[in-house]
């Protein structure tokens, strides 16, 4: 598409509709990233009725659900390009939250292995068809913006996982709220297929390109794969960082004088993170790239990499406190410039996308996203965090397997568990500079790939 027509397209729709339509999808990604984000809310539940390890907590929460998630996203997304989206995002919607509502169920660690295989396979069908809607609907001077408020769906829905997991585990039990979380997903699906119209793509006429065809295409395209990786690597901390958040802060605070009371009142500041901080940051980030471009052409490159910049000092002043209240403060702010990235993120793969291929071009940048992020981040932290926890023990004359094992030696161990996850979502941080880098790199050429 040239810019002249790009520019030319108003938005498909009457805008009320067309606020309608990507309030309904905000939605639907609020009950996807409920689903995704639960078990990291209840885990240390998990962990103590299942006697799982902090390594087994990073499978559960990446490689389980990112195995059939990447694999099942390509196809998904090639059937986007030809088929009913609003179908296909619905029934997604449906297949997750169904099996979100069936981790509530499960009796054993492989049990709840299978149920996170299938949220993830439900999964796999939100993400690129709808940013393929949402192109169709929006114009190309409102896209950033349009997709930073569909983004808003992840930390609403994350805020929500995080006060009414914790609420639930704290007066019931961690299977009630994969009861009462996932189940309500269905209804939302039902909804969004019966009041939410197909729109016309743009370049209707045109035959959608092969998977090979579209990988040439954005194979000459460098800001593309830079803007991936870049995210990749956003994610990898993100996810692994968010799924142990609520861990650092009950391992390392005071929150209650039960564990269930400290699983709430943590999960209570993973949502005021989640819900209102990460929200700011996100709706930020593509209002103010919207209104940059304008005048900085490379704004959708930079921004991600500023606010990237500004968020790794704050995050490691929080890890390294020793009382709640500083170590809240820094972790509430962080996010305002963490998050910036997301909307840019997004539209920059839909800007340089061929138009009749951007669900693929979104499937792309989430696979590669989803493999690094999930499948790296959260084993990663849970890895780290043993070992660290095992080199202190160490250092003490102890070794983590035999000492852990004795009750004598619970408060050491459970000190040494606190101490290892600083160490290790500090270490983390380490892919935010990585990250910011590829943004950078993603301007050299983002001017010269742009189609829309």
């Amino acid at each position: 598409m040239s810019e002249t027509t790009a520019t030319s397209f108003q938005g498909h729709g009457t805008r009320p509709y067309r606020a309608y339509v990507l309030g309904a999808l905000v939605v639907i990604y609020m009950f996807n990233f409920i689903d995704r984000i639960l078990l990291g809310i209840v885990q240390e539940s998990i962990k103590e009725d299942f006697g799982l390890t902090n390594f087994q907590l990073g499978i559960l929460g990446g490689p389980a659900f990112a195995l059939l998630f990447t694999i099942a996203g390509i196809p998904i997304a090639r059937l986007a390009e030809k088929t009913n989206r609003i179908t296909i995002i619905a029934t997604g919607a449906a297949v997750w939250s169904l099996f979100t509502t069936l981790c509530g169920f499960t009796q054993s660690y492989l049990q709840l292995l299978l149920a996170r295989i299938g949220v993830g396979i439900g999964e796999a069908a939100c993400v690129p068809p709808s940013h393929s809607v949402i192109s169709d609907y929006f114009p190309a001077d409102r896209r950033a913006s349009a997709l930073s408020i569909y983004a808003l769906g992840i930390p609403i829905g994350s805020g929500i996982a995080a006060i009414g997991g914790g609420w639930l585990t704290q007066n019931f039990d961690w299977r009630s709220a994969f009861w009462l979380l996932g189940a309500p997903g269905l209804l939302a699906a039902l909804l969004l297929k019966l009041t939410v119209r197909e729109p016309p793509r743009m370049k209707a006429a045109e035959q959608a390109p092969t998977f090979v065809e579209t990988l040439k295409a954005l194979s000459r395209k460098p800001s593309f794969w830079h803007n991936a990786l870049g995210g990749a690597m956003v994610a990898a901390c993100g996810y692994g960082s968010l799924q142990f958040l609520v861990s650092h802060l009950v391992r390392n605070y005071d929150m209650g004088a039960t564990l269930q009371d400290e699983i709430a009142h943590a999960s209570y500041v993973y949502g005021a993170y989640a819900g209102i901080s990460m929200a700011i940051g996100t709706f930020l980030g593509g209002f103010l790239a919207d209104r940059l471009t304008k005048r900085h052409k490379n704004a959708l490159t930079w921004l991600p990499a500023l606010g990237l910049a500004l968020a790794i000092p704050l995050y490691i002043a929080s890890f390294l406190q020793t009382s709640l209240l500083p170590a809240l403060a820094f972790l509430l702010i962080a996010p305002l410039a963490h998050f910036l990235y997301a909307g840019p993120y997004f539209a920059v793969a839909q800007s340089v996308s061929p138009p009749r291929a951007r669900a693929t071009a979104t499937a792309i940048l989430v696979f590669v996203g989803t493999i690094i992020g999930y499948g790296v981040g959260p084993p990663l932290v849970g890895l780290a965090n043993d070992f660290f926890a095992s080199q202190i023990l160490a250092g003490q004359g102890l070794d983590r397997v035999t000492a852990c094992a004795d009750e004598a030696y619970a408060a050491v161990c459970g000190a040494a568990d606190a101490t290892g996850i600083r160490y290790a979502l500090i270490a983390m941080l380490g892919f935010l500079v990585w990250a910011a880098i590829h943004f950078l790199l993603a301007g050299r050429t983002f001017a010269r790939d742009r189609e829309s």
